[in-house]
């Protein structure tokens, strides 16, 4: 946990808790979790909502309502789009610009085209509007024969679309370092659900999960401020493949 309020609380999700249970069988999901924690809150009236959902594989910052009342003051704020929040993820290549942004409407994939994988998203003009900032953090390479190229961005949603920021970061020539949907090859994400982890996926992803952390949390309407540091894996990653030492991130 990482602060607690009367009727709401701030919470770091880790990567690979998936946030609600998706059938009968699964346990300890984020929800669960909460179940624990809260029990008090549930049983004397209360309820449980998890205001900003994080992808299974998203590590970061998320908030959470004990009350009906402050679920729908949260949600409120959400949608006016007062709640400001910031992302850091690990990318291929060297962005040419220092900040750019990128709009571009989403759907799934699916919909308009045969797609091997249900979820997928893409840019289509018939989707959703979606919109994302990014800033460059820092541009590094790789110690090796290949010396790849990586960098670190901050991304800053301005709508909350499914994989938005995977797919923009995508679209804008950098895909996120251990994307197994949106990376040089979807083929990867099936091949993971065939075998589970495999140093084959290693070698071509480089990271067992995207590189994706919610960092940074404002509400805007009370001025109150949450930051997040790189989570050991994505921290690793840069230290030791790369040998570069992340910067002390102002979000």
């Amino acid at each position: 946990m990482v602060e607690e309020f009367p009727e709401w609380l701030v919470i770091e999700k880790p990567a690979f808790m998936q946030v609600h249970p998706s059938k009968p069988g699964d346990e300890r999901t984020l929800w669960h979790h909460l179940c624990d924690l809260l029990a008090f809150e549930r049983v004397t009236g209360g309820g449980i909502s998890i205001i900003n959902r994080l992808d299974r594989e998203t590590s970061g910052l998320t908030l959470v309502a004990k009350t009906k009342a402050a679920a729908r003051n949260l949600c409120r704020q959400m949608e006016a789009r007062t709640i400001r929040k910031t992302y850091t993820a690990l990318v291929f290549g060297w962005p040419e610009e220092d900040a750019w942004e990128l709009e571009a409407p989403l759907l799934r994939q699916g919909l308009h085209r045969p797609s091997r994988i249900w979820l997928k998203q893409c840019i289509h003009p018939k989707g959703s509007p979606a919109k994302t900032s990014f800033r460059t953090l820092a541009r590094f390479s790789a110690t090796t024969p290949a010396a790849t190229r990586f960098a670190l961005l901050e991304a800053q949603p301005h709508t909350g679309r499914m994989h938005q920021i995977r797919v923009h970061a995508a679209a804008s020539g950098h895909p996120l370092v251990g994307d197994k949907i949106y990376g040089t090859d979807e083929g990867c994400y099936l091949e993971f659900i065939e075998t589970g982890w495999t140093p084959s996926l290693q070698s071509r992803l480089l990271l067992n999960r995207h590189a994706l952390h919610a960092g940074g949390l404002t509400l805007e309407e009370s001025g109150q401020t949450w930051e997040s540091p790189l989570p050991t894996d994505m921290e690793c990653f840069a230290r030791e493949i790369t040998k570069f030492t992340p910067p002390t991130l102002a979000v």
